[in-house]
């Protein structure tokens, strides 16, 4: 492997705070459309609700179909290349929402902005860890989480101000300036961030991991334990509206306030728990996250006997459970996924551990169906998972390297790899 001369730390100080605003610009932006995304292509576009759905769906799906690519582009170019590029292929997506005045163009819009979601989480955390100079990285993570939670929650604010002043010409308006997001965090990170990157040769000692990361058991059982982690944030976004208003007959304004409730705690308090929870294992962190998501799975099914007066203040309080659950999970996931993973595929692997959280995604809303089989049907579901992964992470702790699991000592065994 070749040398690379570290940076200064002012330089490498303005290149972190210089990321920060650029996915900070970028999570603004897409907050502005990601939720309207259908509203758009039913409103703006005027597509008929069904085939909007189809089309939207079909996009994501193909989605899903970026991550092996992705991954190699990473550990051939670096990072920050694939984040920028993934930033103009967003921009691309908008820019086609906007123009489209049928099923082809918007087609042609979903497709290209899930491919640069794709693109740009496959790449994010192997570019935060190459900009900060922080080990280990969870503390980076968490911050950037914050942040990112945050500039969505306000852009997702001004869009419901500009929908509620400009009507379907709002839809246009946002839908313009998420696509000025985009192009404004590429070139932050191209003029402002610096992230030297070498690609490494794979070290003798790596063992059966060279083999690739298919036969890499330990890795692919962590991304099936995030997997069913993860299930309970998605099912939270996309059924807690479902439950209150058809099921338990629920105010119309209490899904967003929950909503609006977990993105405030998500946005400030990620940080202070990776503090709180420095002497633990990463392993047991996640492992009490379940826990905790087992817990209001319970308090939510136990909604259906509590009084209509009651109601708010009870799911109010069993919001705070699954805000404790995903800050305990958000903090950890990435960072044990980052630290296992070996230096010469770092690429690929990280681009193969966003299956766990693009998987759920896909399935949530199937399992909101089941609420058609029976109230209890899916919260017994998504406990379920949640239980298995807090007995998978339980087996799969010794099995995963001693500082992807321990976060003290972790400096110098990430260093020595």
């Amino acid at each position: 492997m070749a040398a690379v001369t570290p940076p200064r730390r002012g330089t490498a100080a303005r290149s972190w705070y210089a990321l920060l605003v650029a996915l900070g610009v970028d999570n603004f932006g897409s907050g502005l459309f990601l939720p309207l995304a259908l509203v758009y292509a039913t409103r703006a576009v005027g597509l008929p609700l069904a085939v909007a759905g189809t089309v939207v769906s079909v996009g994501t799906m193909a989605g899903l179909l970026v991550p092996p690519v992705a991954g190699r582009l990473v550990d051939r170019a670096g990072p920050r290349a694939v984040v920028i590029l993934a930033q103009l292929v967003q921009a691309s997506g908008v820019s086609a929402y906007l123009v489209a005045d049928g099923v082809a163009l918007t087609l042609a819009g979903a497709i290209l902005l899930a491919a640069g979601l794709q693109l740009f989480y496959c790449a994010l955390f192997a570019l935060i860890a190459d900009v900060s100079i922080e080990d280990p990285k969870d503390k980076p993570f968490a911050l950037v989480d914050m942040i990112r939670s945050g500039c969505f929650g306000l852009g997702a604010l001004v869009a419901a101000g500009v929908l509620g002043s400009f009507g379907t010409v709002g839809l246009r308006i946002v839908v313009g300036v998420d696509a000025v997001t985009f192009l404004a965090c590429a070139l932050l990170l191209a003029l402002a961030v610096r992230a030297p990157h070498t690609r490494q040769e794979p070290h003798e000692d790596t063992g059966e991991r060279r083999l690739g990361i298919l036969r890499d058991r330990p890795f692919l059982a962590l991304i099936g334990v995030t997997a069913l982690l993860a299930l309970a944030s998605d099912f939270f976004l996309v059924g807690i509206p479902v439950y209150i208003l058809e099921q338990l007959d629920g105010p119309a304004w209490l899904p967003g306030v929950m909503l609006a409730l977990l993105t405030v705690v998500l946005s400030v308090g990620g940080t202070a728990t990776v503090h709180a929870t420095r002497r633990l294992a990463r392993t047991t962190t996640l492992a009490a996250s379940g826990g905790l998501y087992v817990v209001w799975c319970a308090l939510s099914l136990a909604a259906v006997f509590v009084a209509p007066g009651w109601l708010p203040a009870w799911l109010v309080g069993a919001t705070l459970v699954q805000a404790a659950a995903s800050l305990l999970f958000g903090t950890r996931a990435n960072a044990i996924a980052e630290a296992a993973a070996p230096r010469d595929a770092r690429g690929r692997y990280l681009a193969t551990f966003q299956y766990a959280f693009t998987v759920p995604q896909a399935v949530a809303p199937a399992v909101v169906g089941l609420f058609t089989v029976g109230t209890w049907v899916p919260w017994a579901l998504v406990a379920a998972a949640a239980f298995l992964a807090m007995i998978g992470l339980r087996c799969l702790a010794p099995r995963l390297p001693a500082h992807a699991v321990v976060v003290s000592g972790h400096r110098r065994s990430v260093r020595s790899r």
